[in-house]
């Protein structure tokens, strides 16, 4: 048996849950939590503008991401990575994200928390509609 620790279910899951969106570059860190800044690379296509409706939300699980648009027809975009333990959020009721992992809520609109453990918002992304599609990431 070797000396070096084995990681754990959670460390092995975070990881599979993060990398998406580190891959793509969408969520950008910044300062306080000491992390490193993940580098941006290019925009991403997540699905036809009319998927979202207004003042509805849609969550894009494969690329970790959900957007929702305003009465006014303005679109907001957030990595949905839950901030607390790092889980891939799997669920959107209205417009409220839920964290499969601990109950934390998040506002798909905002990406408040209106619900913890999580107090850290969600990592807002650049969007944008595009030739009748909606782009997220650096560009966008």
């Amino acid at each position: 048996m070797s000396g070096r620790p084995s990681a754990s279910r959670r460390t092995v899951l975070r990881g599979a849950a993060l990398a998406p969106v580190a891959g793509l570059g969408l969520a950008a860190c910044s300062g306080g939590g000491g992390g490193t800044p993940q580098t941006q690379t290019a925009p991403v296509v997540l699905g036809a503008d009319g998927e979202v409706p207004k003042g509805g939300a849609q969550l894009y699980q494969e690329r970790n991401v959900v957007v929702s648009r305003a009465g006014n027809g303005s679109l907001k975009a957030f990595g949905s990575i839950c901030t607390h333990a790092g889980c891939a959020i799997d669920k959107l009721e209205g417009t409220t994200l839920v964290c499969p992992c601990h109950g934390s809520e998040f506002d798909a609109a905002t990406g408040e928390v209106p619900r913890a453990p999580a107090t850290v918002p969600l990592h807002e992304l650049s969007v944008e509609e595009k030739d009748g599609k909606i782009v997220a990431g650096p560009g966008a």
